[in-house]
C-alpha cells in the first residue's frame, strides 16, 4: 500500500518523536523548518517549509501555538492537504491554564486564516513520550480529532491508526476547544505526580 505523504512542520519534541514514528510505519516523512541547518545539528534532516509541504497529502503543524497562524500562512500551496494543529494555547499560572486566541482555539484562528482548506485538531494532548509510542497497558492511547470536514478527519484518523493509536472522532471543529482543555488536564497530572509516560483511553466498562 502506498503510504501517504507527511509534511511535519516544527522539530521540537512533539514533531521530531511523530517523525520517528511515522517512518518507522513506512510513510514518507519530511520536516520543514525556518532553519535547516539548526536542525541538523540535532541530528534532523530538514527543508524549507514551502519544500516539505509541496505534495504532502497531510500536514501536521507542531509549532509553538503563538506562532500556529504565521506558520500556516507560510505554507505555501496546500494542494489539497489537510492541515493538523498539533497545539495548545498555554500560559503557567501556578498550573497550565489555557489561554485561546480570540477565534475560540488555535485550529479556528488557523480554519479562519486558511480559508478553503480542511483543518483537523489532534496529536496535541499527550506529551512526546505517547507521540513516539502510544502503547499503554490497556492498550492503544486514545487519538482524539476534531474538525468540519469529514473526509480529511477520516484521512487524518487513518493515519493515526497505522502508527499505533486508536484514532477517535471528536466531532465538529469547535470541538477543538475541548481538545486543547484536554491538554491542560494532562499536563497538570503530568506535572503534579503522574509522570509523562501515560495517556487518556475512552474504554467501556468490563463485563463480569
Amino acid at each position: 500500500m502506498t503510504q501517504e505523504a507527511i509534511a511535519i512542520i516544527g522539530a521540537g519534541n512533539v514533531g521530531s518523536s511523530l517523525g520517528a514514528r511515522l517512518a518507522e510505519a513506512g510513510f514518507a516523512v519530511r520536516f520543514g523548518v525556518r532553519d535547516p541547518a539548526k536542525a541538523a545539528a540535532k541530528g534532523i534532516t530538514a527543508m524549507s517549509v514551502t519544500d516539505a509541504v509541496a505534495g504532502a497529502h497531510v500536514v501536521l503543524l507542531t509549532v509553538p501555538a503563538d506562532a500556529a497562524v504565521d506558520a500556516a500562512r507560510g505554507l505555501g500551496p496546500l494542494g489539497g492537504a489537510v492541515v493538523v494543529d498539533c497545539t495548545n494555547p498555554l500560559r503557567w499560572a501556578g498550573g497550565p491554564v489555557w489561554n485561546p486566541p480570540p477565534a475560540g482555539s488555535v485550529t479556528a484562528a488557523l480554519a479562519a486564516a486558511l480559508p478553503g482548506v480542511a483543518v483537523v485538531k489532534g496529536f496535541n494532548y499527550f506529551g512526546a513520550e505517547i507521540h513516539a509510542d502510544p502503547r499503554l497497558a490497556g492498550g492503544p492511547a486514545d487519538a482524539f480529532f476534531a474538525g468540519d470536514d469529514p473526509a480529511a478527519k477520516k484521512r487524518v484518523m487513518v493515519v493515526a491508526e497505522r502508527i499505533g493509536f486508536r484514532a477517535c472522532d471528536a466531532g465538529p471543529l469547535r470541538n477543538a476547544a475541548v481538545l486543547e482543555n484536554l491538554a491542560v488536564l494532562w499536563i497538570q497530572l503530568a506535572s503534579t505526580g503522574a509522570g509523562r509516560n501515560f495517556a487518556f483511553r475512552a474504554d467501556d466498562r468490563k463485563k463480569t
